[in-house]
């Protein structure tokens, strides 16, 4: 987006904000009221998002990635643990 986009587009948006206020000043501080001056506001950070993106995150580093085998686990480390749903230990 140019700088002339970009400023043209935050003359509308203060524009609207400015009809917005008419409208609260006219209507109160109603739900739809409160809407459109939400809406406006989020039109204000879409638009600056545009000129300076939001930073990506960065891809994942090897070393973040935990290997799971696919070996069997030990069974003593389910010794004396009670198997759900099938009737609880037993001795």
């Amino acid at each position: 987006m140019s700088s002339t986009e970009y400023t043209e587009l935050q003359r509308t948006i203060g524009q609207l904000r400015q009809c917005v206020g008419a409208l609260r000043a006219r209507y109160g501080d109603v739900p739809a009221v409160r809407r459109l001056a939400n809406d406006v506001d989020r039109l204000d950070i879409d638009a600056s998002e545009l000129v300076r993106p939001v930073a990506t995150p960065s891809p994942r580093q090897a070393e973040d990635v935990v290997v799971v085998p696919d070996t069997p686990y030990d069974p003593a480390l389910w010794q004396g643990a009670d198997d759900e749903g099938v009737g609880g230990y037993q001795r």
